[in-house]
C-alpha cells in the first residue's frame, strides 16, 4: 500500500514508519527535516509544512491513506483534514493522545486531580482535534489513543485494544512506541474502526 506518514521522524512517527517498511507498504516520509531519512528502501522524503493544507495534500497526493505523527498543540485538524481529502487519499489515521480517555463514566484522563499540568495543552488539543474528527461524515478515520504512559520500549506484539476506557493492566497503564505501531498498522491493513477513537495497551 502507498501510505503517507506526516511527523516521520518523531518518537512515534520513526516506529510507525520502521513498522511499515517491515510490512513491505511504500511511504512518502513527511517532516520538517528530512536528513533521517535518507537512503531508506521503500521511503520517499519530503519536507512539509503542516500548517499548509494545499501544500501538503500535493506531497500526499497518489498515497491511499494517511498517517499523521504530529503534536496536537502545533497543528490544526481542519487543516490537516483539508490537506487528505484534497489528496484524494482514501484513509486518515491519527496518533492520538491518552488525555480523553475515560477513567470513570463521563470523567476522562485530563479531568483528574493528578493529570501532569505539563501535558495539559497537548492533551486538551488532543481532544478538540478528536471532537473536530467526529463532525466529519464523509472523511473515513481513525483516532488511536495510546495508554497514559508512551515511551520507548519492545516490539512484542501483545497488547490489549479498548474503546473510549484507559486501558490499566498489571503494570499501570502503559504502551511502547513500538507495539503501538503494530496496532495502527494492523488498523491499517485490516480497518476494524472506521470514524472511531480506540485504544491500545498492556
Amino acid at each position: 500500500m502507498n501510505v503517507a506518514l506526516i511527523g516521520a521522524t518523531g518518537n512515534v512517527g520513526s516506529r510507525i514508519l520502521d513498522e511499515l517498511l517491515s510490512r513491505g507498504h511504500a511511504v512518502t516520509a513527511i517532516a520538517r527535516n528530512t536528513e533521517k531519512l535518507s537512503g531508506r528502501k521503500g521511503v520517499t522524503a519530503r519536507t512539509g509544512d503542516v500548517n499548509d493544507a494545499l501544500a501538503l495534500a500535493t506531497l500526499i497526493k497518489g498515497c491511499e491513506a494517511v498517517i499523521s505523527a504530529v503534536p496536537f498543540r502545533t497543528s490544526d485538524p481542519a487543516t490537516l483534514v483539508k490537506a487528505v481529502e484534497e489528496s484524494g487519499a482514501r484513509r486518515y489515521l491519527v496518533v492520538g493522545g491518552a488525555g480523553s480517555l475515560e477513567v470513570a463514566p463521563g470523567v476522562r484522563l485530563i479531568d483528574t486531580p493528578e493529570f501532569p499540568e505539563a501535558y495539559r495543552q497537548e492533551a486538551t488539543a488532543g481532544a478538540a482535534f478528536l471532537d473536530f474528527l467526529r463532525t466529519q461524515d464523509k472523511l473515513d478515520w481513525t483516532f488511536l489513543s495510546p495508554s497514559a504512559l508512551f515511551v520507548p520500549g519492545e516490539r512484542t506484539g501483545r497488547f490489549r485494544l479498548g474503546k473510549d476506557q484507559l486501558l490499566v493492566g498489571e503494570k499501570g497503564s502503559t504502551i511502547s512506541f513500538e507495539d503501538f505501531s503494530v496496532a495502527l498498522v494492523d488498523e491499517l491493513e485490516k480497518p476494524a474502526h472506521p470514524r472511531q477513537r480506540f485504544t491500545v495497551g498492556y
